[in-house]
């Protein structure tokens, strides 16, 4: 008779939790996408039956939106913790720098969050995207005087379009110099938006 256990998988041994299951199907979407991401290749790695798999996770859409939420969630933490750092001056240039660094330091994420906007619609509110930056941005134009002009929302849009298209070079040629790249893109932004006027 058949105990849904694996053969190889010790008896008795703890079984990976919630958390190393929702690891596992990020590691799947980033390698395959989000259709290789099936309960039997998550039960298959995690040396477990399908039963087990439900039983920790709910079913595949549900390990999926976890697998979505605990990149995102990863992402935040990771880049706020640097932009908090920087002084406000520095903060935009803190938060280019640290976001295409997550991801060229997680290349998984990149996939599964790209693929979360098909699967799942989970892009959120426009605001939600621009406008922390646009904050960034407007703190940072305060700590220097004389404040240059412009429309910081469309600033927002148009650096995070940029850095999208960094991280998905990134992601289409890994000899690509990411992080040199980041670089750049600040040094533009100051230039242009964050520069004392008249200079």
């Amino acid at each position: 008779m058949s105990t849904g256990r694996r053969a190889g998988r010790p008896a008795g041994a703890p079984q990976p939790r919630r958390e190393q299951l929702i690891a596992l199907a990020v590691e799947l979407v980033g390698e395959h996408g989000y259709g290789s991401a099936t309960l039997g290749r998550v039960a298959e790695r995690a040396d477990l039956s399908k039963a087990s798999v439900l039983h920790h996770v709910g079913s595949v859409a549900d390990l999926l939106r976890a697998a979505y939420e605990q990149v995102l969630d990863a992402m935040v933490e990771e880049v706020g913790a640097v932009v908090e750092e920087a002084g406000p001056s520095q903060r935009p240039r803190a938060y280019i720098t640290a976001l295409v660094g997550h991801f060229r330091e997680h290349p998984h994420h990149t996939r599964v969050l790209s693929e979360a906007i098909v699967h799942f619609g989970a892009v959120g509110e426009s605001r939600d995207r621009w406008g922390p930056l646009a904050e960034l941005l407007a703190a940072a134009r305060g700590a220097r005087e004389p404040m240059p002009e412009g429309d910081l929302r469309t600033a927002a849009l148009g650096i995070g379009g940029a850095i999208d298209a960094i991280v998905a070079e990134r992601q289409r040629d890994p000899g690509y110099d990411s992080a040199r790249a980041a670089e750049q893109l600040a040094d533009v932004v100051e230039s242009t938006l964050l520069s004392p006027a008249g200079r």
